[in-house]
């Protein structure tokens, strides 16, 4: 009886892992079918079909989180990437008079926080919590046209605060 109890626990614990070191734990599952990800991590908050034909799951902990986990799998089902979106290096890559709400939520989901309108500017805004450094509650806020297209982005400190570095 003591093995069964062991071999319980130790299954309990694996969706503690994915939930601790999301990206570490999803990185090791790369290789796998969308089956797996799925007994790991849960349902998605979002689920898109590229145009290339493969698929992307987004794990979003927003509006108050600072995380947005992307799960791309190829066509065939297979996970090929798992990382955090919402870090410099993924940020950086939106393209201004480029990029369409399509593509910024495709990216990153879709925004948990509220749509601001700008009417003098004739803009929507969307604003994603993301830890600028590592460390600074900010916002990544994306403005699109009438079109949708995006035309400015901005990082601003998040007025909510959150410094991490000096969290208990």
């Amino acid at each position: 009886m003591g093995g069964w109890l062991i071999c319980a626990a130790a299954l309990l614990m694996l969706p503690a892992c994915a939930i601790l070191q999301p990206v570490q734990e999803g990185q090791k599952l790369i290789g796998s079918p969308e089956s797996a990800v799925r007994a790991a991590f849960g349902e998605p908050t979002d689920v898109y079909r590229l145009a290339d034909g493969s698929g992307r799951w987004i794990y979003s902990k927003q509006p108050l989180g600072y995380e947005a986990y992307a799960a791309d799998f190829d066509a065939g089902g297979t996970l090929t990437n798992f990382r955090q979106m919402l870090v410099a290096s993924e940020i950086y890559q939106a393209k201004v008079d480029s990029w369409t709400k399509r593509d910024v939520e495709e990216h990153f989901g879709k925004p948990l926080e509220p749509v601001q309108y700008y009417p003098l500017m004739q803009r929507d805004v969307w604003s994603y919590r993301f830890r600028q450094d590592g460390y600074l509650s900010s916002l990544f806020n994306c403005y699109f046209d009438k079109q949708g297209i995006l035309r400015q982005v901005q990082i601003t400190l998040d007025p909510l605060g959150g410094d991490s570095s000096r969290a208990p």
